[in-house]
């Protein structure tokens, strides 16, 4: 079975609500890599394909499509210390196209839609930062990234620095307000200049600690690379520069600072408000944006038929690396403004513009190694490691092969050249050997038949599986540190000291023999008596292989919770300088002290205990329950505890969750060591509960004001949260859904309504603001009259 172009299989409503909560969870966190962290969890083809996929999934069950959807949405970033800026207009994303084929039927449907010739404009998708100017009558008022669409982060004190943006429009007769789009990027040649003066700073921090008495290198070089990373890409670099805060930095990261922000450069291309343009097209508006002096891109072309499109796509997918920027495709626009109004957009992108994307590019490296990791599920996954090469901007070592199959099926051996699809920004995909290149010293690889972390035997979990695992989920150290990693996740309950080093340390150091966290279970009664003496070994960033000193043999080691200090002997301290010479005694004796991050640490897992209990559900490791089907379990029952208590059915039949999800739940609590980790959680004052929360039904059985009654929310609702929405009309009785159908009493939307909006226009269903939802909850529907 197919939905559209995407191979969709037969799926039973649980099964697509199942994998739809998985895809969300999935490609939020990428999201909020990408947009907050200006990192690439994955690589572009990746998530394309969760997106498609989730796309397929809700056209064959719309009930599944919430107004939170990332299909619905525009990627944003989780909030930052920079201020809030309301967009004058929403930024709206772009759709994709992955094909010749697609581009021209997107071509044809378009021009149909419009019922009259259309003229094209297609120009180059410069891979950087959109931001959002605004100029009121000529002046520069507000700079701000895209954030969620409506709402980004107020830049404009960098914006102003750098090269193109003008604080005052040239000309004159400027409208009394203008919103302008564009892309920041950093051009390649300058990325690489950057990315030198990264490199002589790091020598210049070690040189500098080298003139200190007690200099190690080793210390003194993870500082920094610390202080001083190498950029992963263009696209990174330049977000993470247009969001810095100068005012916080001083000394060499000042200097980095400033050169980070004059590496940026802008190309406009478009408008967002504009009340009443003078000009008729898209093209001419890139003219009069010139005339003001704004920077618009030399890359463009007008084409009156399909062939001219087609053609500007086959110029630049031949001569993509004569730009001076990353690109990633071409857009192509509908280059009359009138029917932009006519075709309109849909919640997250407009009708009138489609995102060409070029296929993969392709290097070749060789294939040192192929090693198995195990994931915090248990999942034992070869991975191949190569010698470095770069990739799209970055620097690639790894790449998953999945499972043993794929191994087989790609044909690869240890030792051959092999060629590698550049997919995005990170680790691309490995295609198969240049076998013409083979010289007999390639070697197969064989699978391992025992876990590498705890020695049990890998088997599959279910009948037909492909994927291997470790089934010892208590006790593997892998899963464990996998696990302790993900609770400290964004999605979770996001402490920012518990990443995947802090993660290691706990559950494998090298001392001591016993390490603190047998298990999650003792998370939260983490001590800095056992934090303090913790060390781990440091493995090679290209192999994973232990570290070794070369002037002692011995394993490199560091200590993350540690300040190390060096005093005189017990009983020395207060001896005078004569008589501490006159014995010989210097200062020789350690001293042992918490270092920041282990405070921190202990800091954060405190708040940690009393965060959302939807986050504490996700953090829990439960199968299935990620950020989605957590927030809707939090919504209805209010505490673990009800949770627990709830039968299959009861679960079952909460808006967003459903049989799988119900069975996991069930299959979760059956075990008698992840009740251990609830209980110890609870006893280390945890809190498993929403306070105020009335619990399952209570509400209703009290019989509240919208008792009977059932009631959507949909978009920003002043005074209300998204959850705080839903639980005000739990407690007052009626039912929270998340998808507007015939039997919908009310919708409350406000600002950022999508298509629920849409479809209770269509169906007739009452329309209120927020100011009415207030008084629906809290009186009744009496109060808002007819």
């Amino acid at each position: 079975m197919t939905d559209g172009d995407f191979e969709l299989p037969d799926l039973t409503l649980d099964e697509a609500r199942a994998e739809a909560a998985t895809l969300t969870e999935q490609i939020l966190r990428a999201r909020d890599a990408y947009y907050g962290e200006d990192a690439a969890l994955v690589d572009d083809a990746t998530y394309d394909g969760w997106l498609q996929r989730l796309e397929a999934i809700e056209r064959r069950h719309p009930e599944l499509q919430g107004q939170d959807s990332p299909t619905q949405t525009v990627g944003a970033a989780d909030a930052t210390m920079l201020a809030p800026v309301q967009h004058a207009e929403r930024m709206l994303s772009l759709d994709n196209v992955f094909s010749l084929e697609e581009l021209a039927e997107w071509c044809a449907k378009t021009q149909a839609s419009a019922g009259r010739a259309v003229r094209w404009l297609t120009e180059l998708k410069i891979d950087g930062l959109a931001i959002a100017l605004r100029y009121e009558h000529g002046v520069l008022t507000s700079a701000a990234t895209r954030g969620d669409g409506r709402v980004g982060e107020d830049v404009r004190v960098n914006a102003l620095q750098v090269a193109g943006i003008p604080e005052r429009l040239s000309g004159t007769g400027h409208p009394p307000l203008v919103e302008v789009r564009g892309e920041v990027f950093i051009p390649v040649a300058a990325f690489e200049e950057l990315n030198a003066l990264q490199a002589r700073l790091r020598e210049r921090v070690v040189s500098e600690a080298a003139a200190r008495p007690g200099f190690d290198e080793e210390k003194a070089r993870r500082s920094a690379d610390r202080r001083f990373p190498a950029f992963a890409n263009p696209r990174n670099a330049a977000s993470g520069g247009l969001r810095q805060q100068l005012d916080k930095k001083d000394g060499l990261e000042l200097e980095a600072g400033i050169a980070r922000i004059e590496s940026l450069r802008l190309y406009v291309h478009g408008i967002g408000a504009w009340p009443d343009p003078p000009v008729a097209s898209q093209s001419e508006v890139y003219g009069l944006l010139a005339e003001w002096g704004l920077p618009t891109s030399p890359y463009l072309r007008t084409s009156d038929d399909v062939d001219g499109v087609l053609d500007f796509v086959a110029h630049y997918g031949e001569h993509r690396h004569s730009v001076e920027h990353e690109l990633d495709g071409i857009v192509i626009k509908v280059d009359e403004l009138a029917l932009h109004d006519e075709l309109g957009a849909t919640s997250r992108a407009p009708r009138w513009a489609i995102a060409y994307k070029y296929p993969p590019e392709q290097v070749n490296t060789e294939l040192l190694d192929i090693v198995v990791s195990v994931g915090r599920t248990g999942r034992a996954t070869p991975y191949a490691v190569m010698k470095p090469v770069l990739v799209a901007g970055s620097v690639v070592r790894q790449a998953t092969l999945h499972n043993q199959d794929v191994v087989k099926a790609k044909g690869v051996l240890i030792g051959d050249t092999v060629v590698l699809r550049k997919a995005g920004d990170v680790i691309p995909e490995v295609l198969g050997p240049v076998a013409e290149l083979r010289d007999g010293s390639e070697r197969a690889f064989v699978m391992p038949e025992t876990c590498p972390e705890c020695g049990t035997p890998l088997r599959p979990m279910k009948e037909g599986d492909i994927d291997l695992r470790c089934p010892n989920a208590k006790d593997c150290p892998a899963q464990v540190r996998g696990r302790v990693e993900h609770i400290g996740s964004r999605g979770a309950l996001d402490i920012e000291a518990l990443g995947e080093v802090t993660a290691a340390a706990l559950t494998q150091p090298s001392v001591p023999a016993e390490p603190p966290l047998r298990t999650e279970a003792g998370l939260f009664e983490l001590t800095m008596e056992q934090l303090v003496p913790i060390e781990v070994i440091v493995r090679d960033a290209e192999t994973g292989e232990k570290r070794v000193d070369e002037a002692t043999g011995e394993f490199v080691r560091r200590a993350p919770f540690q300040r190390r200090e060096l005093t005189y002997p017990p009983g020395w301290e207060d001896a005078t300088p004569s008589e501490r010479r006159a014995a010989g005694v210097r200062k020789d004796h350690v001293v042992l002290h918490p270092s920041a991050q282990a405070e921190k640490l202990l800091e954060e897992l405190e708040k940690a205990k009393t965060k959302e209990l939807w986050r504490l559900l996700v953090a829990l490791n439960i199968r299935h329950v990620g950020p989605v089907a957590a927030r809707a379990l939090a919504g209805w029952f209010g505490s673990l505890d009800a949770i627990r208590a709830a039968s299959r059915d009861e679960l079952a039949a909460v808006d967003g969750v459903g049989g799988i999800i119900a069975d996991s739940l069930l299959d979760w609590f059956d075990v008698d060591w992840h009740r251990e980790i609830v209980d110890r959680w609870t006893a280390a004052g945890v809190r498993f509960h929403t306070p105020g929360h009335p619990g399952p039904g209570a509400a209703e059985a009290e019989g509240g004001v919208l008792s009977g009654l059932t009631v959507v929310a949909t978009g920003s609702l002043e005074g209300y949260t998204r959850e705080g929405a839903q639980e005000a009309i739990m407690r007052a009785g009626g039912k929270a859904a998340s998808s507007v159908s015939k039997k919908t009493d009310f919708v409350a939307a406000g600002p950022g309504a999508g298509s629920k909006l849409a479809k209770a226009e269509a169906l007739g269903v009452r329309i209120i603001d927020a100011a009415q939802f207030h008084l629906l909850v809290t009186e009744g529907p009496a109060a808002l009259g007819e």
